[in-house]
């Protein structure tokens, strides 16, 4: 992780900090988000030596991502596991949707605005479907977040 906010900070963007070890990196920039997030891919393509996705949300949009979620999505994770599947240009999250396979009495989703909530019943989540989505064309412009770390993300934007 510490690669990866030098990589930022290379970029010349600003407050770099990045949260656990799966690639969020909290940081403040100027210019349109597909600028960033190809001039992000490209950077980290040349580094790594293979294409990585790139979603970037505005505290904004991140912002409306947890306030919008469906009501009581993510309140009972002794239940639940919580998923935020924040979606990248030109994937729709009605597109997105017709594509995540859902199992009836374990898995439930629903449509946001660049992102699509993924629930899944704790005790059945062997039975889960939501791995198969790895080998859509479409998982290439998905990248998945667990329900803390989203509201996590946005408490350390807030701070």
């Amino acid at each position: 992780m510490a690669d990866l906010r030098d990589l930022f900070e290379t970029l010349g963007y600003g407050d770099v900090q990045t949260y656990i070890q799966s690639g969020n990196v909290l940081f403040s920039a100027t210019g349109a988000r597909s600028t960033l997030e190809d001039t992000i891919e490209r950077a980290l393509e040349a580094r790594l030596g293979y294409p990585v996705v790139v979603v970037v949300r505005t505290h904004r949009q991140l912002h409306n991502v947890v306030t919008k979620a469906p009501r009581g999505f993510g309140a009972d994770p002794s239940r639940y596991f919580s998923d935020a599947i924040f979606l990248k240009n030109p994937l729709t999250a009605a597109a997105a949707l017709s594509v995540v396979e859902r199992r009836e009495g374990v898995d439930e989703a629903w449509k946001g605005t660049g992102v699509l909530y993924f629930q899944r019943l704790g005790a059945e989540r062997t039975k889960s479907r939501l791995n198969r989505i790895v080998g859509r064309p479409e998982y290439q412009l998905m990248t998945i977040r667990s329900w803390t770390t989203t509201t996590k993300l946005l408490a350390l934007l807030d701070a």
